[in-house]
């Protein structure tokens, strides 16, 4: 099979390799879309301890079953591999279980190839009308899910200021995901100016930079930070107003930024988020499929043959999408 393989930090290339064999319990799916991470990025610089070269990468995908009695079955894949028995996951939160691995570690391949291996409890029907690069895109605004859901049962208030730092995928993704939740207003903190001009086409949503304007002090009643640097953090501790809710997305290393001070005195709350439940997972793979979530202009589709260029034109900067989504022929 035809495969993106991670063979050194900043470089990939185009490879044949073995078609993955299953594990128990496992399927084969012929991968058709699968979307560029920031994960995956951090990984092609060498700062992934976790994912260390040779590797195919790539955990946002979508495709076909390719064997066994549900041959032909269009589906996406939730990469998130737990061990169903762990009591963590059996409370329902199986994304914070010890157990949890995800494709493109090892010792599980990515989904930048022809092929991946997943258990089949990880896959969700697509429906016969939803393209499978709009499938792929389920795994991604999960996360985004995720943080809008969480901060929201924080917050207990209806139709919230809602501020998102970072016009990524993630970043968009929660704005658009805040509108379909009701959100009162939505402002996306974007420095990029292609980013923001993506932003700002989306109704309801309006995009700043942060690096020239200024929101103001305690303008906004949830913060979903998809940055999650330095910068962001002293930002969040300013714009959240008394009692308001700043979720943590972002995954960039430090710990610096926060106010505790002001965080202490005026009762806000400060929660992470990581990665989703299979409710959110399938909740977004819904939204996506009805188009409560927009027309999703802010994607470009590019082959998998295209794949190395592609990374090499993110790292350059040179992407206005918030999202790259790698197509198999």
């Amino acid at each position: 099979m035809q495969a993106l393989l991670y063979t050194a930090p900043n470089r990939i290339e185009l490879e044949t390799l073995p078609v993955p064999d299953p594990l128990p319990g496992d399927v084969l799916v012929r991968v058709a879309a699968v979307g560029i991470c920031g994960s995956d990025m951090h990984a092609y610089h060498g700062h992934d301890d976790r994912r260390p070269p040779p590797l195919v990468l790539g955990h946002e995908a979508a495709g076909t079953i390719a064997a066994g009695p549900r041959t032909g079955e269009r589906v996406a894949i939730n990469p998130l591999v737990v061990d169903p028995d762990c009591p963590v996951a059996l409370a329902g939160r199986p994304h914070l279980s010890p157990t949890r691995a995800i494709i493109s570690m090892p010792p599980r391949p990515g989904a930048f190839a022809e092929y991946v291996t997943i258990p089949e409890r990880n896959l969700l029907p697509v429906p016969d009308d939803m393209r499978m690069e709009v499938a792929a895109l389920a795994e991604p605004v999960a996360v985004s899910w995720h943080a809008v859901r969480i901060g929201l049962e924080r917050l207990g208030a209806e139709r919230p200021r809602v501020l998102i730092q970072g016009g990524g995928a993630i970043g968009l993704g929660a704005a658009l995901v805040a509108r379909h939740m009701g959100a009162a207003l939505i402002d996306v903190a974007e420095p990029h100016p292609g980013r923001r001009a993506l932003l700002v086409a989306e109704p309801g949503i309006s995009g700043f930079d942060p690096m020239m304007q200024d929101a103001g002090d305690s303008a906004y009643d949830l913060i979903i930070d998809a940055v999650g640097a330095e910068a962001t953090r002293q930002a969040a501790s300013r714009l959240v107003r008394p009692g308001g809710v700043i979720v943590h997305v972002g995954l960039l290393p430090g710990h610096e930024g926060y106010d505790i001070r002001r965080i202490t005195l005026q009762e806000i709350t400060v929660t992470g988020s990581y990665c989703y439940t299979p409710d959110d997972f399938q909740a977004a793979l819904h939204a996506l499929a009805a188009g409560d979530l927009g027309a999703l202009g802010w994607v470009e589709r590019r082959p998998l043959a295209q794949g190395a260029a592609a990374f090499a034109d993110l790292d350059a900067g040179q992407v206005s999408a918030a999202k790259i989504v790698l197509t198999v022929p």
